[in-house]
């Protein structure tokens, strides 16, 4: 498993390598509108992380059928983005080159939309919060 860890910082917050936790995030908060589970989102950004390394892109062609799977579905998600670049060979035919990249700005955007609903649910309060604690003093004293 790799885990990214840099100090140094773009001009919109990220890091230059993205984190387990700041992938994890956007894809939960990325799939068809509703929320993946963590475990789930995790492993996917663990799996993809696993390409990319420290890398900004790789080339498509490293990818496996199920891997590139995962990576058409982030980028219907807005997370990944292609890009391709064409060369001519020394016999002069034409190649294409594939690549993937993360989506820096949506990654951004996912993740503060993931920090948000976590600071919502650390806002709703339990209903025995509003009970007072002489009420669970006084109830304990009755069942002796």
């Amino acid at each position: 498993m790799i885990i990214m860890a840099e100090d140094k910082k773009e001009e919109n917050g990220l890091s230059t390598a993205l984190t387990i936790e700041q992938l994890t995030g956007a894809i939960q908060n990325s799939v068809d509108g509703r929320t993946m589970q963590e475990s789930a989102a995790r492993m996917m950004a663990e799996h993809v992380l696993n390409f990319f390394g420290y890398s900004e892109r790789i080339i498509d062609n490293i990818l496996e059928q199920e891997d590139r799977d995962v990576f058409y579905m982030l980028e219907d998600a807005g997370l990944l983005t292609t890009e391709r670049e064409e060369t001519t060979l020394y016999d002069g035919r034409e190649w294409r080159i594939h690549y993937w990249l993360f989506r820096r700005e949506k990654i951004k955007e996912l993740m503060e939309l993931q920090m948000e609903s976590e600071a919502e649910r650390e806002k709703e309060q339990s209903v025995y919060d509003d009970i007072p604690d002489g009420v669970w003093s006084s109830r304990m004293e009755m069942d002796s």
